[in-house]
């Protein structure tokens, strides 16, 4: 693999530049894993990266050379297995029950071989564009531990091998990954000769009426996705060839599955019918990273994450992707379309549903299409300027479709900050009582009734991965909280401080953020 790694970068790519920026990363990480100890070894990894990594960025950023192959893609993966490896070596060096279950399975006790860890960095499957994967897991694969079979299993479900090769048949799978990734390339191709950057800056743009210049705009994101479902489709593939992909034997069907390194689900992304369900099937992998080694690596023991957690992933999401004005528009008023779409499925969508908040009423195929529009129409206009990238570029086009989702967002939250939620609470209340007499209803029917009730009305609510403040108005309450325990605990220790009251505080914090009451 190392072989095959250092063939590309050189021999194909001529990054010679490329070889320094990673072995000065890979190998400045394993210093500080090595001969930093305490809790605070690895902060230091995370900042040695993070830095080395903006230095490129910003070298990216002003050399402008976009049709140039550079080594910054490979760094940002770089970075995250990295970070994840000084975690892991952390967490090797404290006693088990300090340890949350996450951490037992990804602890490294032991500092690895410069071997081993130099085919960790250099894993050619993932090297360019990913995915990331821990430590652990590329140990696990080199001992062909990941594939035993768990006790109790019958030989007859287990997957087939061939003579003593302990690695379960991938060929099949990975092959159609590759192919549909190939797939993917092609209508790139295809769809990039229609939708484009250049396109949308020019004036034959604004020929078109609003609805169409809003259609090329999400055609001109959905063409640019298709770039990254094509190369992490192709990188998964190669992951599955390789083995590293294997996650277990699927329990209902006792067949093999290959989705442990699965890093976007193209069909969850376009059918997405609310800002969670768009975002976390997107990036899957960085998701992760940025939930385990940073929002809850900042939280302190027996707590729950905060502001503090929230904002430390925001800002290392932002500085992670790079510099560029156009990725900062993106994250902001995305985090503000979650807070904007968690109150319509707050305050809006239960009633269209049945009293008691489970099934679907006759018209909630309505609102279904509604929320599929509204949330594919707008992270087009959001997600613009994390292709466009400039300030200049990401406004202009903006404008020509007259800041609509930015409008939208504004005025959602501005309703929801008039009498008409409580208005629509009350609503709400009035239809609990119907709910509570329904339950009355229920408990009257035999169990077994009962029991396929509840199995019919069953629903699956999917959570949010990090990267983002899902909702800017509870992380402001979050940090007057916060500032409050603090302060308290500072009058505590002798100082002399005067704490205002909530609402005070509240106005406060919001004045410091530019925030209007």
């Amino acid at each position: 693999m190392d072989q095959v790694s250092l063939f590309y970068l050189v021999g194909l790519f001529d990054l010679w530049t490329g070889i320094r920026t990673i072995f000065i990363s890979s190998a400045g990480a394993y210093i500080i894993a090595s001969y930093i100890d305490g809790p605070f070894m690895p902060w230091i990894g995370f900042v040695f990266l993070m830095g080395h990594m903006s230095i490129n960025h910003v070298y990216r950023q002003f050399a402008a050379t976009p049709d140039k192959v550079d080594i910054t893609g490979a760094q940002m993966v770089l970075v995250m297995k990295l970070t994840g490896f000084c975690w892991n070596v952390y967490d090797g060096r404290l006693p088990q029950h300090d340890l949350a279950e996450f951490q037992k399975e990804r602890a490294l006790p032991q500092l690895p071989s410069l071997l081993d860890f130099a085919g960790y960095v250099l894993f050619f499957p993932s090297l360019f564009a990913g995915p990331s994967f821990d430590f652990v897991d590329y140990q696990r694969w080199i001992t062909t531990t990941m594939f035993e079979i768990p006790k109790g299993t019958d030989p007859q479900h287990a997957p087939r091998t061939r003579k003593q090769r302990k690695i379960p048949h991938s060929g099949t799978p990975a092959v159609l990954k590759a192919l549909t990734g190939l797939v993917w390339i092609f209508l790139f191709l295809k769809f990039s000769a229609w939708y484009n950057t250049s396109f949308v800056l020019s004036p034959n743009y604004l020929i078109y009426s609003l609805p169409r210049r809003i259609w090329i705009l999400g055609m001109l994101g959905f063409s640019t996705r298709m770039k990254y479902y094509g190369v992490w489709y192709l990188t998964e593939g190669a992951c599955i060839l390789s083995g590293l992909g294997y996650k277990g034997i699927d329990s209902k069907t006792g067949r093999a599955q290959w989705n442990r390194l699965e890093n976007v689900n193209p069909w969850g992304i376009e059918t997405a019918q609310n800002t969670r369900a768009y975002l976390e099937n997107w990036n899957k992998n960085t998701n992760n990273w940025l939930r385990n080694y940073m929002y809850l690596r900042v939280t302190p023991k027996g707590k729950k994450p905060g502001f503090r957690a929230s904002l430390a992933t925001f800002t290392t999401s932002a500085f992670w992707h790079g510099f560029y004005p156009g990725y900062y528009l993106s994250f902001v008023l995305a985090a503000f379309l979650q807070t904007v779409a968690k109150n319509f499925r707050r305050y809006v969508r239960p009633f269209f549903l049945t009293f008691d908040g489970q099934r679907p009423t006759q018209y909630k195929v309505y609102y279904d299409i509604l929320s599929f529009v509204t949330t594919q129409t707008a992270f087009c206009f959001t997600t613009a300027p994390f292709v466009l990238l400039s300030l200049h570029s990401s406004l202009l086009v903006w404008s020509r479709v007259y800041f609509y989702a930015v409008i939208g967002t504004a005025a959602s939250m501005a309703f929801f900050a008039s009498p008409a939620k409580q208005w629509l609470i009350r609503q709400l209340d009035a239809r609990q009582e119907g709910a509570k007499l329904q339950r009355q209803q229920q408990q009257q029917l035999p169990q077994k009734a009962q029991k396929l009730l509840l199995q019919d009305q069953k629903i699956e609510d999917p959570i949010l991965g990090g990267g983002l403040p899902s909702d800017p108005g509870k992380e402001l309450d979050d940090a007057v909280r916060e500032i409050k325990a603090e302060v308290g605990g500072m009058g505590k220790k002798g100082a002399s401080v005067t704490v205002p009251p909530g609402q005070e505080m509240n106005a406060a914090v919001e004045n410091k953020l530019g925030r209007k009451s």
